[in-house]
């Protein structure tokens, strides 16, 4: 799988960092960053977690392959 990250949307609330911070990251001046881009398997729900919480839609993810 893949994470995708709608630029454009992205806010950068920072909600997906507080639900999978092993997977993004915010930094001191609200800049958003994807720390892995292609996550294993067993980050899966923490993941669909972070799609779901995103204020605007700004996260998805693809099935890489």
């Amino acid at each position: 799988m893949k994470i995708v990250i709608d630029w454009d949307l992205c806010l950068g609330s920072g909600m997906c960092a507080g639900i999978a911070p092993d997977l993004f990251e915010l930094d001191s001046e609200g800049n958003m960053s994807v720390r892995i881009e292609t996550p294993l398997e067993d980050r899966r729900t923490s993941l669909e977690t972070a799609v779901t919480c995103c204020p605007v839609e700004a996260i998805s993810v693809t099935e890489a392959g």
